[in-house]
């Protein structure tokens, strides 16, 4: 018996740092926030703010740390064209009202930003390598991904989805519905939930929260990130934690699911049949630049 427990000792000591430091976490949630040339510095400071709300949110606290582990890693990344994207905060565990509290105030201060072009499918590859490095062993990987506009610049966003869910990464949207001028003059698009759904989001309860203007992001932001932390679908297991209350009447009950064993394909979650194409964004912004300038951008 000694001599096994040496055995598994020595076997430990040889395992990488950060195999043996990785700590159960319920979710591990990736927040991409478009900051693309279509959403003005007054937008972006109300999807600034209605990120710092929510994590400011007693109710969303609860979620939290009313898990079957009682934590939850979070990293914060900003993009636009497919070579930008601002990493504002590296993954961060939280795990008490201190710790959440630390996470708001820190994105509550870091700077706003404005860039470019829309590359939705630049932030999903950039939330695979983040996925890959973050330290945690996670009951779920989601990317959470909020913007204006379709995917316009670097690969097909469908190509990037399903890398992401090739590395088991859920992905939600959040698409904010926008009728204010664009400042290029790029018209708005009406349908941008639909786009979502059906060419962005994937894998088992992944889910659409529509914003109906920047004025309505602090709520769809807080019921999308309840749903997210209390992993609201089809249940595997029994219930561990009291029903949370929304204002709208919704409980969202948070249950222990199973360790995934990697047999769940992922990239069977997904809803085809988006009538325009998932390339429609680059078309519409190839056909704009091409009407207006008689030339496309770099």
């Amino acid at each position: 018996m000694r001599y096994l427990a040496c055995l598994f000792a020595l076997l430990l000591t040889a395992l990488p740092a950060a195999a043996q430091d990785k700590k159960e976490v319920d979710l591990a949630l990736a927040l991409a926030i478009d900051i693309s040339g279509s959403i003005d510095p007054e937008e972006a400071r109300l999807q600034r703010e209605g990120y710092v709300i929510a994590f400011r949110d007693p109710v969303i606290v609860k979620a939290i740390t009313g898990g079957p582990n009682g934590r939850i890693a979070v990293a914060y990344f900003e993009w636009s064209d497919s070579w930008n994207q601002k990493l504002l905060i590296d993954w961060t565990l939280l795990d008490s009202e201190t710790s959440i509290a630390a996470f708001a105030d820190k994105l509550s201060n870091s700077p706003i930003t404005i860039a470019r072009r829309t590359s939705i499918s630049g932030a999903i590859r950039y939330a695979v390598s983040l996925f890959a490095r973050s330290g945690y062993e996670a009951d779920r990987k989601v990317l959470d991904i909020s913007g204006d506009g379709s995917n316009n610049d670097g690969m097909l966003v469908t190509d990037a989805r399903t890398e992401a869910l090739q590395q088991r990464i859920a992905i939600n949207g959040l698409p904010i519905i926008n009728d204010r001028p664009n400042p290029f003059g790029f018209p708005a698009e009406a349908d941008l939930d639909q786009y979502y759904l059906h060419c962005v989001t994937g894998g088992p309860r992944s889910f659409v929260e529509v914003a109906k203007s920047f004025d309505d992001f602090p709520r769809a932001v807080r019921k999308k990130l309840l749903q997210e932390v209390a992993d609201r679908g089809p249940r595997r297991g029994p219930t561990d934690a009291a029903a949370l209350p929304l204002a709208d009447g919704t409980r969202l009950a948070q249950a222990r699911r199973p360790h995934d064993n990697g047999d769940e394909d992922y990239t069977r979650f997904v809803r085809p049949g988006y009538e325009p194409g998932c390339d429609v964004g680059e078309r519409r912004s190839r056909e704009f630049w091409q009407r207006r300038f008689g030339t496309t951008p770099d």
